[in-house]
């Protein structure tokens, strides 16, 4: 039976993009829309909209065991449970089994995964910031690593284009460390991180809190998509938006795709090779295997969209072995694989507040508080232990009833205590940015294959002296805000896990101006095989300290406007 939908196969396309998660819709609308007959390939099943959402209206009593997983469901999912993401039948299912899927490690790697149509759209933190060029000039200014080819000003235009199409929730700041954007109204903070706001502006010069930058509509816009309508805060979202509210591929770019007419979607196939042609030093298509059936096709295209995620689309490229690229396509310059970078998170505090017993909020807001970098940013704010910044993310919310049992109260202070909200506490926790490594990589195990007879990625990366000293300044810091805004017993947390836990895996194959020291142009072109783009967060050259999934869909949508200009002209 046919694995097509929309359009049914052809023999060639003039694009292939591989992957449908935020980077890969965003290629297949902009292509699609450009005129080009596309071929998505998902190497998952397919899901749709809504009627794929199985537990989104469900509540913990309409599920089995109240949503606890079974033994046998956390035997089957161990390295995607220890990060705390998963642990309820209500959304696990959106994650890879590491049973089918494994994966090694050399040192730990936490490896999060979601293998369908939408990808890690479905799943993802929404935190939608801009770069600066604070960010794009680091690697210059410190003298490390490789240079962008680009600036703020080339991305402004696209992040533009990316924020009126999704929806971003936020208020402008005017703050050169973090570029204003194009915003839908902010979601409101509740008294208590209203007062910690006015706090922490009265006590430290040059911090500020706002609320968090995310991808929710939240006003009466109409947007793009499939009846895409406003926030209904009920922070259900990891389980699947059935309003559209917040943005993903399956709810926006992919039925945008599928408007033109120009889209053909292939689920339930992994691509494991671009095809090299030495004569025209061009891709001429690529290899993919039925994830079913174990059948193996190949399907050409003009251009090829590399959009699986950063470990996925290397793992493409150093598999696409040839007589010219003995180490993976495009890979002269041996940085394929290598510069792994994440967010370190997990440090920080909370505490208690008194005050506002009377205070309560509405709905379940799923957002909180964001303080941007203020760490090395000149006059006064600069350190002498450690390089580049951090954020923070947190809130503040009532406590529940849990408090009853430990005071053990009886009689009417008992009944009177049970029909009141607890307390308020506040937690904030840091996103401070790691720096490329050339030896924190990825390599391929080819004595240890997956069940479609495919290598297995092993990852060998780990925090270093940086890292670890911006983690004591980021917990220090933020017991002194706390405390200064009136918390008490304020308690510092230090949890590192270790790389892969910000799920914002990046750099495998990053972008620079030299083919000798990157893998990809400023266009996000493979330098030594131009029909090649590469766009999700592999080619990334730093990782700043902000969630970067905003840029990815900015360099994307700019990528695809190269390569339609490019095909026209008869460059590519």
């Amino acid at each position: 039976m046919s694995k097509f939908y929309f359009n049914e196969e052809q023999e060639s396309y003039d694009a292939i993009v591989v992957g449908t998660g935020i980077s890969g819709g965003w290629a297949a609308k902009e292509l699609c829309e450009k005129g080009l007959k596309t071929l998505v390939l998902e190497r998952g099943p397919m899901k749709k909209h809504r009627e794929d959402y199985p537990t989104a209206n469900l509540d913990a009593w309409d599920l089995p065991h109240r949503g606890q997983l079974t033994r046998e469901q956390k035997a089957r999912q161990e390295k995607q449970l220890r990060t705390g993401y998963l642990g309820n039948s209500a959304h696990n299912f959106w994650f890879v089994d590491d049973v089918d899927h494994p994966y090694n490690e050399t040192k730990r790697f936490d490896w999060q995964r979601g293998y369908h149509v939408g990808g890690r759209s479905i799943m993802w933190g929404r935190q939608s910031y801009r770069w600066s060029d604070i960010d794009f000039g680091a690697n210059k200014n410190d003298g490390i690593a490789v240079d962008w080819p680009v600036r703020y000003k080339d991305i402004a235009p696209w992040y533009d284009k990316v924020e009126s199409y999704i929806g971003v929730s936020g208020e402008a700041l005017g703050l050169p460390q973090l570029p204003d954007g194009i915003f839908e109204p902010m979601m409101e903070l509740n008294c208590v991180e209203q007062h910690f706001r006015e706090k922490v502006a009265e006590n430290f010069d040059g911090r500020v809190v706002t609320a968090g930058r995310t991808a929710h509509i939240n006003s009466d816009k109409k947007f793009e998509g499939d009846g895409r309508v406003r926030c209904q805060y009920r922070n259900r979202c990891i389980r699947g938006c059935p309003f559209g509210a917040y943005f993903s591929s399956l709810s926006s770019t992919l039925p945008a795709a599928e408007k033109t007419g120009n889209l053909t979607l292939r689920p339930d196939s992994i691509v494991h090779e671009v095809i090299y042609d030495p004569n025209t030093q061009k891709a001429t298509g690529v290899k993919v295997i039925d994830r079913e059936t174990k059948e193996e096709f190949e399907f050409k295209a003009k251009v090829i969209f590399l959009c699986a995620s950063a470990i996925a689309s290397s793992s493409i490229l150093m598999q696409s072995r040839s007589d010219r690229f003995p180490n993976g396509l495009g890979n002269d310059s041996d940085q394929l694989g290598r510069n792994i970078m994440d967010h370190h998170l997990g440090v920080g505090a909370s505490g208690k507040f008194d005050g506002y017993e009377d205070k309560y909020y509405k709905g379940r807001k799923p957002n909180g508080i964001y303080i941007p970098r203020f760490r090395n940013l000149g006059e006064g704010t600069n350190s002498d232990k450690f390089i580049r910044g951090y954020g923070y993310q947190g809130g503040a919310g009532r406590g529940n009833w849990e408090q009853t049992v430990a005071e053990l109260s009886h009689g009417k202070e008992y009944k009177d205590a049970m029909l009141n909200a607890g307390g308020w506490t506040f937690g904030m926790g840091g996103f401070g940015e790691v720096l490329p490594y050339e030896d924190n990589r990825m390599t391929l195990d080819y004595d240890k294959k997956d069940q479609w007879g495919l290598p297995t990625v092993t990852f060998d990366a780990e925090f270093r002296d940086n890292e670890w000293k911006m983690r004591e300044d980021m917990k220090e810091q933020a017991v002194q805000m706390l405390t200064k805004a009136g918390l008490r017993d304020v308690q510092p947390f230090d949890n590192p896990g270790a790389l892969g836990l910000g799920i914002h895996e990046m750099g495998t194959a990053r972008m620079g101006l030299d083919p000798k020291t990157s893998v990809v142009n400023g266009y996000n072109q493979v330098h030594t095989c131009k029909n090649v783009f590469v766009t999700d967060g592999a080619f990334m050259a730093s990782a700043s300290c902000v969630n970067p999934s905003l840029t990815y869909m900015a360099f994307t949508a700019r990528a695809a406007d190269h390569a339609a200009q490019e095909l026209k002209k008869g460059n590519i």
